[in-house]
Parts: C-alpha cells; structure tokens; sequence
C-alpha cells in the first residue's frame, strides 16, 4: 500500500507564506516525478510546480518567482514553499507522485487527499 498525505494548508492574509508537506508511505522503493496542481471553485485542476526525480524543477507561469517545490527523498517528502500569496492562490491543493513500489518494482500514479489554502484578510 502507498499513501500520500498532504498537510501545511491554512488560513493566511495576502502577502502571506505557507509551506505544504506532501509526504509519502508505505511499500516505495522509490519517488520518480512529484507535482503539485490545485483546484479552485468551479474551476480545473492546474499544474502548480513539479519537481523530478533528478530534482529538476518547473513552475507555472503564474507562480514563478513565488513558490518553490522540494524533496527530500530520505523522507520520502516533497515541499512547496509558498511565499507572496495572492487571494487567487486559493484552491485546493494536491499533491501527485508516480512511486515505484518496494516489492514489484512497478511504478503507479498516486493523488492526495488536498489541503486547502486560503488567502484571505
């Protein structure tokens, strides 16, 4: 079993920072690709930032400058450092990994649960 689990999201005034965790369990032999999209009300999931298994990094247009993705492959953890947050940064965000499992070796695509982010004052 392999599981990600999200966490980091809150409440926070615009200008505001925000780090969110993204952690992963279970049977993994590996984390390949992680990314992080999010979605607002009424709107698509978007790509926010991802970070490969070399730790390659790429950002959307519209967070460029703004956030930064990390991983710490020791904790089977990746980041996303949330500085100078705009109201329309509100969204629900996810975190998804392809995860090579301990056991088969295989590889899968695995969504979290979300946590939300609000920027509000």
């Amino acid at each position: 079993q392999v599981q990600l689990v999200e966490s980091g999201g809150g409440l926070v005034q615009p200008g505001g920072s925000l780090r969110l965790s993204c952690a992963a369990s279970g049977n993994i032999f590996r984390l390949n690709d992680v990314g992080w999209y999010r979605q607002a009300p009424g709107k698509q999931r978007e790509l926010v930032a991802i970070v490969t298994v070399g730790g390659n990094t790429n950002y959307a247009d519209f967070v460029k400058g703004r956030f930064t993705i990390s991983r710490d492959d020791a904790k089977n953890t990746v980041y996303l450092q949330m500085n100078g947050l705009k109201p329309e940064d509100t969204a629900v965000y996810y975190c998804n990994a392809n995860i090579v499992r301990l056991y088969t070796r295989t590889s899968g695509n695995y969504w979290g649960q979300g946590t939300q982010v609000t920027v509000s004052s």
